[in-house]
């Protein structure tokens, strides 16, 4: 972990809303998700208590081959090299600092979104990403369109703005017996 100091503040502030951000079930999903895609074996830190927090996670995956390899499969050769070294230069951000990790959880299910997008065949998470569907009308529909009268979408009674005070106006607080 990046060696900082304690942040006090409206920082203190940010980190504690980060941190109530990340939720451990999520992260487990994603993480079986990424297990079961790459054929990996991803542990925890401690193999006796398992995935405790949000930094078990981290350490998981903060040396990079687990994520460069998910993405060889899901786009292959789009990282022709993977380094395995523990070498804290090589380590990605977030997971090296262990900062906004709620944010890698949904990086995650987003990538999981859009493999199902462009048809990949394996495991699935997150939510399948719409795709365009486009609607073509004739000059005739469009036509019939028009001769459709306002009230035939519904009514002109109701909720209005009678007896309303325009914005910027003075209240009146002065009985008006005239």
């Amino acid at each position: 972990m990046a060696f900082q100091g304690p942040s006090y503040g409206l920082s203190r502030e940010c980190q504690k809303k980060s941190l109530l951000k990340f939720d451990i079930n999520l992260a487990l999903e994603a993480l079986d998700w990424v297990r079961a895609v790459t054929n990996l074996a991803l542990e925890a830190p401690n193999a006796q208590k398992g995935f405790q927090d949000q930094f078990d996670f981290a350490d998981c995956l903060k040396d990079g081959v687990a994520l460069c390899c998910l993405i060889n499969i899901l786009r292959p050769d789009s990282v022709v090299r993977i380094n395995e070294s523990k070498a804290p230069f090589k380590q990605v951000n977030d997971l090296y600092e262990r900062k906004n990790l709620y944010m890698v959880v949904n990086c995650l299910f987003a990538l999981g979104g859009l493999a199902q997008k462009n048809r990949f065949r394996g495991p699935v998470i997150g939510v399948k990403i719409a795709e365009q569907n486009r609607r073509c009308f004739s000059k005739e529909v469009l036509n019939n369109s028009q001769s459709v009268i306002g009230l035939q979408y519904g009514t002109n009674i109701g909720a209005n703005q009678s007896g309303m005070t325009p914005y910027g106006a003075p209240r009146q607080i002065i009985p008006d017996y005239r």
